[in-house]
């Protein structure tokens, strides 16, 4: 039986209010990697105070940012985390035990497991927003993140095993950070699509929020999840029609520029 040291990596920006949390979950980590893009607060200050170690690293998008992250770890077998979540203790324990089980020729590269995310004070178990399964434990040498402008992957080649136990994500304080992060997300989501060669369509501006309130809140049963389950639903709605709102803003833009 085998053990690998671990990295636990973790990208920041202004993460005072959750950095030492985040930290203090993976005490149990060989190291703890802290890449930050220009914390104008007390998140250095903190991760230092806490035995991480840290790097500064100008903003290079998401993917980017954790590949950089990624490849300055010294262990091969790497965690990532974000800031505002916190392994649990059962997750802790299973990922100690997985790794303590693998040999050096095992096929296993990487290990996935649920995600729960407490919002407007309860843990939300519908609406799509759990078990939301993600990739985070992988060994470095055949995984690496993807880098779009929004929603990166770590992308594995070889065996993944899906551990039960959760990570614990605590997002949004409040409702407006909520909306405020729809509006970074929708934007960006706006610019990949264009990118991909999307057009803009008053059609999918009018059809695509309604498809994604009655996705999260009906077929994903958002509604189980009480008032949050709602207002999670409708911001997600929103959030798409802003997506594709944003497409038709391009488009007008780009017309008036050539009347010019």
């Amino acid at each position: 039986m085998s053990y690998f040291s671990i990295s636990v990596t973790i990208i920041t920006l202004n993460e005072e209010h959750n950095i030492a949390r985040a930290i203090q979950s993976v005490k149990w980590a060989d190291e703890v990697l802290v890449v930050d893009s220009g914390s104008i607060d007390k998140t250095i200050e903190i991760a230092k105070s806490l035995g991480a170690r840290v790097l500064h690293q100008s903003w290079l998008g998401y993917g980017g940012q954790k590949n950089f992250s990624q490849k300055n770890a010294k262990n091969d077998w790497v965690l990532n985390i974000d800031a505002d979540e916190e392994v649990s203790v059962d997750l802790a324990q299973q990922i100690q035990s997985a790794l303590k089980g693998l040999s050096e020729n095992s096929p296993i590269k990487g290990f996935s497991f649920p995600r729960k995310t407490f919002y407007l004070g309860r843990w939300i178990m519908h609406g799509g927003w759990y078990p939301n399964a993600l990739v985070r434990l992988v060994d470095r040498r055949f995984a690496h993140w993807s880098e779009p402008h929004v929603h990166e992957a770590l992308e594995v080649h070889g065996q993944i095993v899906r551990l039960h136990s959760s990570l614990h994500h605590y997002t949004f304080r409040t409702i407006q950070d909520q909306i405020l992060a729809n509006l970074r997300y929708s934007k960006l989501g706006s610019e990949e699509l264009r990118r991909r060669g999307q057009k803009s369509s008053i059609p999918l501006l009018l059809i695509k929020p309604l498809g994604k309130f009655l996705e999260t809140y009906v077929w994903k049963r958002g509604f189980l999840d009480g008032i949050p389950g709602l207002i999670i639903s409708i911001n997600a709605a929103h959030s798409m029609f802003l997506k594709y709102a944003y497409l038709i803003e391009a488009d007008i833009h780009h017309e008036s520029s050539h009347h010019r």
